[in-house]
């Protein structure tokens, strides 16, 4: 059992590396945390104070969202031993960014980003 909580590495670090499983995963968990809120804010009458808010909410997670996409996404560029900078394609090109790193296999053993995958670097 790890003695650091895992979420906080997978969402905001950018050391590490993970597998084409769990970066599937972490995107699908990004991509329902976009939806509620903006599922909330449709549902409301427009210019109401309710949806003032659940827009602010959307705004506030799809800004926290993004950054923890690319870094998800850069710890999956590490898993094919590549540098956190080719991350910055996932802001352009995100969802189909997902599919591709989704489907491809790691490299296999240690690499300098770290001894193994779903892992944090260590140091």
């Amino acid at each position: 059992m790890p003695d650091k909580p895992q979420l906080p590495w997978l969402f905001f670090s950018l050391s590490g590396r993970v597998s084409p499983s769990a970066y599937a995963l972490a995107g699908l968990l990004l991509v329902l945390a976009q939806f509620f809120p903006l599922y909330q804010f449709s549902r409301l009458e427009p210019g109401s104070p309710n949806s003032h808010a659940w827009a602010v909410v959307f705004w506030t997670v799809l800004l926290i969202s993004t950054w923890s996409s690319f870094a998800v996404t850069a710890k999956r560029f590490h898993d094919f031993g590549k540098p956190t900078y080719f991350a910055l394609i996932s802001l352009v090109i995100g969802p189909i960014l997902l599919l591709i790193l989704a489907c491809f296999g790691s490299d296999p053993g240690p690499n300098r980003y770290g001894k193994r995958t779903n892992a944090p670097a260590e140091p």
